[in-house]
Order: C-alpha cells, then structure tokens, then sequence
C-alpha cells in the first residue's frame, strides 16, 4: 500500500491487536463453552462481516476510474515520448528494472517460504466458502483454461469489448483490469503528442479524476481501524489460529525481502554500476534512512534525500533535481514488491494456484500498478484489490493482510527511498560517463 498518514496508520495497527487479541479469546472460550463460539460465528456472519463490506466496497469502487487516472497521468506527465532524452532514458530504464527486480525477489520468496501453506486443507475449504466463490470457480475451471499463448494475450489484453469486459459481467465481479491498463496507456501516450495547450487540459482532467478517487479512499480509510478488527476477528473466530501463523510468517518474509532489496540488489549497483565502496555509501545514507523509516513518508524524505545527494555523495545537482523527486512518485520497488508478495500470499491462502506465466504476468502488473498509485495515501488497496480479480482470487482477501500493513509500511519506505538514492548515484555516473565521452571526441 501507499504510505498513509501515521496516526491513522498506529489506529488501524492498534484496531488489528483488538481483533487478535478478541478473537483468541472467543476461540479459547469456544474451547470449554462451543455455544458461545457458535454464537459469535454468527454474529460476524450478520454483523461484522457487512461491515467490513462496507470498507471494502468502497474501495472497490475506485479501482476502474483510479487505474485509468493514474497511469494514463502518469504517462502524460513523461512530455513529448520523442524528446525524451539520455537522462529520462536512462533513469525510466532503472527504475522499471530497480522494481522488476524487487518484485521478482518477492515473487520468490512467496514460491519458496510458502506463507499460505501454514493453513491447512480444512481451513482453507472454510475460507472459500466464506469468501472464495470466484477462487473456487477459478480453481474448477483452472484445468480447462487455454494455455498461455500469443492469441491469449491479445484476448487478455485486448478484448473486442472493452466496456463489457472493464464494467465485469455481474456486481459481484470487478472487471477486467488488464484492457484498462493498456487503454490508459495508449491515451497517455497520445495525450503527450497533443499540443501543449491540449495536454495540460488532459493531465489536469485526470489528476482531477485522481483527486476525486482518493478523496473516496481516504473516506474508506477513515473506517479502517474500526474495519479492520472487525475483518480479522471474524476470520479468526471462523479460520482459527492457523490465519494469524500464516499471516506472521507472510509479514516476516516481506521484511526479509524488502531488506535483501534494498540492501543486497542496490549494493551490487553501487559496486558495478556506481563504482564506490557499498558500505561506505550505507553510512553517507543513514540519515536518510531514518528519515525514510521514521517517518513512512517518501515525501518527506525527499528534502533530506536531495541534500544527502549534493552535499554529500557529490552527485550532479541536475542529475540528483531531476531522478530524486521522480523516483519519489514513480520508483516504488518495495511498494511493487509488497502488491505482488500480497496478491501472491492471497491466492496462497484461497488455494489459487498462480501458474509461471501469471506469476511473471503479475510482476508486471506489480510494477505498473507501483507507479500508477505513487503519492496517493492508501491508493494501492483498490489497485491490489484489481490485481487479485484479474487472477480470479476473492478481492476481500485483503482484509486479512491489512492490519498488518504498518508493520511493513516502514520497512517498504525505506527500501522506496533508498532504491531511489542508489538509481541516482548510477545514473549519476552513467551521466558523467556519457560527458566525458562526448569532451574526448571533440578532442
């Protein structure tokens, strides 16, 4: 998810406790008087879990108008596709790679660490009775479906309906995520070969369109840390405590990873491709670090990144003013990471099994989803909640991972944030490379 503000953010982490802490009990009352269990089953049946639709729903609602937004801005804001140069080049390339690469590392993790596999069959089959009508039905028609071809593209991505297919066929089916994506895309890019008089009126419709969504997210938010606990207590109580062992080994395998990311990957670029000593620059980078994990705020990092970048890596105040303040809005590898760890650990959960290519399908998605949501508190929910309708897993699964996002919130900023960094200093020296080539031949 986005960073989100962090009194809310401790609120929703304190509401996750409660419904833990309230659902244990329940089951360990259960234990000697099953009546009273039986009871609250149903009562999260009537109760709870409406209310957690409530949230949910709302959230729903913005996945289309926020995905088209978003990414068709995005890629309006990039100017004239035909002027952009060796610094936009260079820098787009290594932030596409940069989270490409922590999605990846992510995707692995899940395939390797398992998290969903601390829930045994009977749980999972409760789960899917209570959620998973679109996890079974993807299951049950998982053998039969045509296998990935360059004809199954075409129709994934580009169906003859393009309405039909975004709008869903049902209310209680999200639509096709994958058209619209592409269809922002082409607007976005079209939109860059308007004149500029035409394209500032296009960008500001769109972020316009954008305001408006997260608007009606933050309005979502503000239920969250009474949602939350409800959604948990009532998986809880319904589940048991396998829910809550899959769901720690899930949130310690996103930390191990976002870490290995940020300090692993970004190391070997700073050793190969920026030519300094790794652990020297880790020490210049500390006071941004903390910055980052202190505050869960990319933006606000930015002031003490830019200063960090001039005053004391020595990096051209050009090069740092340009892929610094876009890399806050656009290089999001431990968001990209996160979206694709989840949407992973939820069809782990629901007994959804994500071949080869729907797996590299969805690093892809990750990314672009990363980006396209950049700067919005709380705007990646209903752009997972996409994600998982596209690969036929039950949207409200985010429900059970929530909670437990500010204990990643911190961890994925500082990997946002110093990924940033390190694609600076590369670019950086690619950029003084370039110079001194170009000084050698006028020689």
């Amino acid at each position: 998810m986005a960073e989100t503000n962090r009194p809310l953010a401790n609120r929703i982490l304190i509401g996750l406790v409660v419904g833990i802490v309230a659902g244990i009990g329940t089951l360990i009352v259960g234990r000697f008087s099953p009546e009273v269990l039986v009871v609250m089953r149903k009562v999260s049946t009537a109760v709870f879990d409406p209310f957690g639709q409530i949230f949910l729903r709302t959230l729903f609602f913005v996945v289309m108008p926020l995905v088209f937004a978003s990414l068709a801005s995005g890629v309006v804001q990039l100017g004239r596709l035909d002027r952009l140069g060796p610094l936009a080049g260079r820098t787009f390339f290594l932030f596409f790679l940069n989270m490409a690469i922590g999605v990846g590392l992510g995707l692995i993790m899940m395939n390797v660490v398992n998290p969903g596999s601390h829930l045994d069959p009977a749980a999972k089959t409760r789960l899917m009775a209570e959620f998973g009508g679109a996890a079974q039905k993807h299951i049950a028609t998982g053998a039969a479906s045509p296998s990935m071809s360059f004809a199954t593209l075409v129709e994934m991505f580009m169906p003859k309906n393009l309405l039909g297919a975004v709008v869903g066929h049902n209310n209680n089916v999200i639509g096709d995520v994958l058209p619209l994506i592409l269809f922002a895309i082409l607007v976005g890019a079209v939109g860059t070969q308007l004149s500029e008089d035409k394209r500032r009126k296009l960008q500001d419709g769109l972020e316009l369109v954008s305001e408006l969504m997260t608007g009606i997210v933050n309005f979502a938010l503000k239920l969250a840390p009474y949602a939350v606990p409800a959604m948990i207590y009532s998986v809880i109580v319904k589940i048991g405590i396998d829910i809550l062992v899959a769901l720690g080994v899930f949130v310690l395998g996103c930390v191990a990873v976002l870490l290995l990311h940020l300090f692993g990957t970004m190391s070997l670029w700073i050793k190969f491709w920026a030519r300094r000593s790794p652990a020297q620059v880790w020490r210049d980078l500390r006071p941004v670090l903390i910055t980052a994990f202190s505050t869960s705020s990319s933006n606000a990092t930015l002031p003490t990144a830019l200063a960090c970048a001039k005053d004391t890596l020595k990096l051209q105040p050009s090069v740092a003013g340009f892929v610094l303040p876009l890399g806050t809005t656009m290089n999001m590898s431990g968001t990209a990471l996160y979206e694709g760890c989840v949407v992973l650990f939820v069809a782990q959960v629901f007994g959804v099994d994500l071949t080869l290519s729907q797996q590299i399908t969805l690093l892809l998605l990750s990314v672009l989803s990363a980006v396209a949501v950049a700067g919005i508190p709380g705007g990646s929910l209903p752009l997972i909640a996409g994600l998982l309708a596209t690969f036929g897993i039950p949207p409200e699964g985010i429900g059970i991972v929530l909670g437990a996002d500010r204990i990643l919130d911190m961890t994925r900023t500082m990997t946002n944030v110093g990924s940033d960094m390190i694609t600076t200093m590369v670019v950086d020296a690619q950029m003084q490379a370039v110079d001194a080539a170009a000084v050698a031949r006028k020689v």
